[in-house]
């Protein structure tokens, strides 16, 4: 009963505060002071400027802008704090500077409002940098008090559905957006000096191609049909390597209709990039030299923390194949499988599911997925993959049963993937048709034949390396983020009833 008692309360008091807000807003508004009818404020500074500039701004006439957080004082002088995008700094108001009717004004905001502010910057006796106010205007009146009475926001259900608040009233939630930005400006710097054209390709596809997953459906009504929310760009950016581009990438969204994890959103960011006589290899060079590169270039070191443990991003990584890692981890050598229903026997025998009838190279990878992908911590590479997981990289010489494809792990998770791309049109065909005949057998996420793009290879491909790099997690490692939903600003949530 105490509990609902006290839940009462705060609704009351709540309601309470709504209507004081609402009745202030009357209030400037019948004195023709509506802040909603103000279209432009001049901003000269930002917080951060001021502070890391305070000896040449000392003295000096700035105008900022920004949410007011806190209020000290309110007999004829007061301090309070405002935020803006890069941080706060202190205001000091006397009414003696503003004058009686600003300060009476000044004396009705509240927290959340936000405002803009004149005046000098100076120190306070206690060493602040400040700004003596000589002009406040109101800019915007918040109608919601914030959240906790204004100390944070740690539901995390609420901060992922109202990431507004989230970003007012938690600090680092807004730095870690903001070194988001700044990673992926690093990579397309990067990308650019390399001579790499960026692009962009359609997101609905008449086809889903270019990755193994579950589509979203939607339709167009004007040509009445059936279109795919892209799962990958990676066959129209083949396309323009056959075009003659040489040196492309896509920074964009990809969907994929398929589970919520702390590792996965349905909607998400890639990187991914071809280049033209270059091979898997030379990607895993590309890559270990971009992702050192942005970390010291945005954190100022290659060594990071993930969730407590250090994670060393200086290059060279390992380098290890799929057989050989599962050989090290597990005991199993399958070089000495001989055919896949033993390999499927031993699978069986470490309590391994499995549907239908799986290959020997199936087998491999599920081997690889249960008892090694989770062990590697630190970056590595992972090669030679089996060519039935691999149905649009080009096969190894002298070993046709394996592609010449790796993928990067790191927390022991996937964070890229890469090929020798498959340029040879026939070899593509038959691998499209095996992945059909999966799909005929209830595989929902086999590849489909894409007529266009194979058309596309018949006029010649030149040899390439292609490779995609999950932004996101990429993000989540150097922000020692836990989730997913941690790095991406709206994740997809279920809407409450």
């Amino acid at each position: 009963m105490s509990e609902n008692k006290e839940i009462n309360q705060e609704l009351q008091d709540l309601n309470e505060l709504l209507k004081v807000r609402r009745i202030k807003l009357s209030e400037l508004q019948g004195n023709n002071n509506d802040p909603f009818q103000i279209v432009k404020y001049e901003v000269t500074n930002r917080s951060k400027n001021i502070v890391d500039n305070f000896e040449t701004l000392e003295g000096q006439a700035v105008s900022i802008a920004g949410r007011l957080m806190s209020k000290r004082g309110m007999g004829k002088a007061s301090f309070c704090d405002i935020q803006d995008r890069d941080g706060r700094i202190q205001i000091y108001v006397r009414i003696d500077e503003i004058g009686e009717d600003k300060y009476e004004n000044f004396k009705k905001f509240d927290i959340g409002d936000i405002i803009g502010v004149k005046g000098t910057v100076f120190k306070t006796h206690k060493g602040e940098i400040s700004i003596k106010t000589s002009d406040i205007i109101l800019l915007a009146k918040s109608l919601q008090p914030l959240p906790e009475k204004w100390h944070g926001l740690t539901n995390t259900d609420l901060r992922y559905r109202q990431r507004y608040l989230d970003l007012i009233v938690n600090p680092d939630v807004k730095k870690n957006f903001m070194v988001r930005s700044r990673i992926i400006k690093s990579m397309r710097e990067f990308l650019d000096k390399r001579d790499f054209l960026e692009v962009d390709t359609p997101l609905l596809n008449v086809i889903p191609g270019g990755a193994s997953a579950k589509p979203f459906i939607t339709h167009h009504n004007s040509l009445d049909i059936d279109l795919y929310l892209r799962i990958a760009p990676e066959l129209y950016l083949k396309r323009l390597i056959v075009g003659g581009l040489e040196k492309v990438y896509e920074i964009g969204r990809n969907f994929r209709n398929e589970g919520i994890s702390i590792k996965h959103n349905p909607e998400f960011t890639m990187l991914e990039l071809y280049e033209a006589y270059n091979d898997y290899k030379g990607m895993m060079e590309l890559t270990e030299t971009m992702v050192s590169n942005v970390a010291q270039e945005v954190l100022g070191t290659t060594k990071v923390m993930y969730q407590g443990t250090e994670v060393d991003l200086t290059p060279p990584w390992n380098r290890i194949t799929m057989l050989e890692a599962v050989r090290q981890f597990t005991g199993i050598d399958f070089d000495n499988v001989t055919d896949d229903e033993e390999a499927r026997k031993i699978a069986k025998e470490k309590n391994l599911s499995f549907e239908g009838n799986p290959s020997k190279g199936e087998i491999l990878n599920l081997f690889f997925e249960e008892f090694v992908e989770e062990k590697l911590i630190q970056p590595t590479f992972i090669y030679d993959y089996p060519t039935e997981i691999s149905p649009l990289t080009k096969r190894k010489p002298g070993k046709p049963e394996v592609t010449e494809r790796f993928e990067l792990f790191m927390t022991g998770r996937e964070m890229a993937n890469a090929y020798s791309e498959l340029n040879d049109p026939i070899d593509q065909r038959e691998r499209f048709v095996k992945q059909m005949q999966k799909r005929e057998a209830g595989d929902e996420e086999a590849q489909i034949i894409d007529e266009d793009f194979l058309n596309a290879l018949e006029y010649g491909m030149p040899p390439a390396g292609g490779l995609g790099i999950g932004i996101d997690r990429l993000i989540m490692l150097l922000t020692d983020s836990y989730s997913i939903r941690d790095v991406i600003l709206f994740p997809t949530m279920k809407p409450r009833e």
